[in-house]
Formats: structure tokens, sequence, C-alpha cells
């Protein structure tokens, strides 16, 4: 591991409705030592973010309830939280799905699966940007 690989003390909220998703992201932030935290779906996340203010917040597109469009739009809408990264996770890679991601505000675009590296390189481009404008 080399020193752009250090996130400590970065949080990162990873929501997803797939266990495997969350489960890989979880890992694959801990070795780069991030706080993480976890939700299965938008409700769940909403609760989360307001207690914890993570750093950078991934959210999968297609969930159940809450999806991650409407999630996204909520988190945007709160003056709180307007202005902090979301990332939309989805395993289509199409355009239409990009569109409309930025349309509710969204930062990025990852396709599922993501790799360590890729999942990484979001976290350290919205993250050291974002405490650099705080």
């Amino acid at each position: 591991m080399n020193d752009t690989d250090d996130l400590t003390g970065v949080k990162v909220m990873v929501i997803d409705d797939s266990n495997t998703i969350r489960r890989s992201a979880e890992i694959f932030l801990t070795q780069s030592k991030c706080e993480i935290i976890l939700a299965k779906d938008g409700f769940d996340a909403m609760a989360k973010i307001i207690d914890t203010h993570p750093d950078v917040i991934f959210v999968d597109i297609m969930m159940p309830r809450l999806d991650g469009y409407q999630t996204c739009t909520l988190i945007k809408r709160n003056s709180h939280f307007q202005s902090t990264p979301v990332i939309m996770l989805s395993s289509k890679d199409g355009l239409f799905d990009r569109a409309r991601g930025r349309m509710v505000g969204s930062d990025e675009y990852l396709t599922k699966p993501f790799t360590k590296e890729s999942l990484i390189n979001a976290v350290q481009k919205y993250a050291f940007k974002r405490k650099a404008t705080a």
C-alpha cells in the first residue's frame, strides 16, 4: 500500500441492497483506512447520513423502496448535505442512466462490479476536493 491509498479519517457511506457489494466496498475501503458506514437502502441511509455526516456517498441505482435517484435527490435537497459528493453505482453502463444521475445531482457514476482502484480513486478525488473547500 502506498501513501495515496491512505484515506485515514475519510467517512464513506455505501448504500446498496446487495450484501456482496456492501461487503466488497467495505473490504476495499477498510484497507485504505476509511471509516465505513453501510446502508441497505435509501431509508436506512437517510437516518445514518444525518448521524454520521459522511464525506463521500456511494449509492446503488436499483434498490427497493427508495431507489438511488430518489435517495440522491433527497441528499442534494438537504442544505447540510448538498455539497456532499454522491457517486451512483449501477450494473448498467448506459447513457440514459448517467444523464439521469446527473439530473438528480450525482457527482459521478461507477459501473458495478467496481474495482478497488476505481472505488479508491473516486474517494480520493471527492474527499480531498471537499476537504479543500470546507
